[in-house]
């Protein structure tokens, strides 16, 4: 997927006048927030377990080389092939390679934000294999040829009509409007793929040391036929994503779904824990683990560690004030909201991403509910500081920051300039006293007025009461 995020002013601009998106992202606030609220208010003993989760989470990264190793030795024991990827290319060339070792010609493929960053369906494409997205918000994107707006709900900025329109074009049926009627449709298309594919392709939301166990937390069925179905399995996993124990994925579990789409738990969780045994019903024969580097390693021992916590859950990207405004694709890569903020500067290049740093109100609601308690602001705080340390901002953001430190260091000059200022917009806001085009500000009045200040400083205010 390539990386647009530089356009993100631009894009803002038209997400923002685009209505059926204001529409979609209102019903998601609702839903996802909601019932967060909702769910959280099950556990009498929320912030403990919060705390705990964070805990799992940090150890795992204190000694993520052990855990990785051991996560290896146990998978390879119960007939795993893992395999190593310091690049998202040498990802889609490791898969590549093991469909044409098993003579692979389709591939369905479950939800996944690392293949997203991968682009492996257009390598796969390239090599002649096609893959089937089965998640169905997934699908009807790659219907559209569209990239996911949300890490949960990749669809979510289309309306009814809209997959309606698409489905009567693609499917060459007619056209169904209910929500019944058109996953009834989805389905059908898609049994027979299951059914025929050589390959099925999944992410994990945790890999398990103890057990070389992946794990996927679904609400759809078509993660689990995924894994079993094929007798080709290849889960593609960030690193990061180990943790020591099954009891501790139990505790994360406790979260994850509450956080993400507000249910206490998701319809499956699915664990895969080797290939088909002989008394298997069910199974792959043949199950391979991509453990995937691209850029996580970077972030080991910086002040941005603490971003490998995440756990995907989407809860930041639902409260954010922004994203709730401009939705995903604004952002211009695979992860949005807050979380892609963090993560599309560290992983694709902050020179790439200068604005998203910049994306947010620092209001810290992704921080509150951040289940893990990454602290978000606070690290869109320091990619701001890398910013301004490599000379990255634009040169009249920078002169107009040094000027501002040169008064705010003399404090004579900076009351003579407050006294100037103020004087000058209390003239400005004329009689009505609103501010309606704001000088070398026009970003702050393009959508509102401001009121103009009283002529005086808060200081004189304040002496002329005494």
């Amino acid at each position: 997927m390539l990386v647009t995020s530089s356009r993100f002013k631009e894009r803002a601009r038209e997400k923002l006048a685009d209505p059926n998106l204001q529409h979609a992202l209102r019903k998601l606030q609702g839903n996802f927030v909601r019932g967060r609220a909702e769910r959280i208010r099950e556990l009498d003993n929320f912030e403990d377990i919060r705390a705990a989760a964070a805990a799992i989470r940090d150890r795992a990264l204190a000694d993520l080389d052990l855990y990785l190793e051991r996560f290896e030795r146990e998978a390879t024991a119960r007939g795993t092939v893992v395999h190593w990827a310091e690049t998202r290319d040498e990802v889609s060339r490791i898969v590549c390679d093991i469909a044409r070792a098993h003579n692979v010609r389709k591939a369905v493929k479950s939800k996944s934000m690392v293949s997203e960053e991968c682009a492996l369906n257009e390598a796969l494409a390239a090599a002649g294999i096609e893959a089937i997205e089965t998640d169905l918000g997934e699908y009807i994107l790659q219907l559209a040829h569209e990239p996911p707006s949300h890490i949960v709900a990749p669809v979510v900025h289309k309306s009814r009509d809209e997959v309606s329109d698409l489905f009567e074009q693609k499917h060459r049926r007619p056209r169904k409007s209910g929500i019944a009627e058109l996953c009834r449709e989805a389905r059908e298309v898609l049994r027979p793929h299951f059914l025929t594919a050589d390959m099925g392709i999944s992410g994990a939301n945790f890999i398990v040391a103890e057990t070389g166990s992946t794990l996927i937390v679904t609400n759809e069925g078509n993660g689990r036929m995924a894994t079993t179905l094929p007798r080709v399995h290849v889960a593609i996993t960030g690193i990061e994503k180990v943790v020591p124990t099954l009891e501790d994925v139990a505790t994360l579990l406790r979260l994850l779904p509450r956080s993400a789409t507000g249910q206490s738990i998701t319809n499956y969780v699915s664990i895969t824990t080797g290939v088909k045994g002989r008394e298997d019903l069910d199974g792959p024969e043949h199950f391979h683990v991509i453990l995937v580097d691209a850029g996580r390693t970077r972030l080991l021992g910086s002040g941005m560690q603490e971003m490998l916590r995440c756990i995907r859950c989407g809860a930041c990207m639902n409260h954010c004030p922004v994203y709730q405004s401009v939705g995903g694709h604004a952002y211009g890569w695979v992860y949005p909201g807050p979380m892609g903020s963090v993560l599309t500067p560290v992983y694709a290049g902050l020179e790439n991403a200068l604005d998203l740093p910049h994306a947010s109100t620092l209001c810290n609601q992704c921080g509150v509910v951040c289940p893990v308690k990454i602290p978000l602001p606070d690290l869109m705080r320091k990619l701001r500081e890398e910013q301004f340390a490599r000379r990255l901002r634009p040169w009249r953001e920078r002169l107009a920051l040094a000027a501002w430190r040169y008064a705010a260091e003399r404090p004579a000059l900076y009351a003579l300039l407050e006294r100037v200022g103020v004087r000058f917009l209390a003239r400005l806001g004329g009689k009505k006293r609103r501010i309606r085009r704001l000088p070398f500000g026009a970003g702050w009045t393009a959508g509102r007025d401001l009121p103009a200040p009283q002529g005086a400083t808060f200081k004189e205010l304040y002496w002329r009461r005494r």
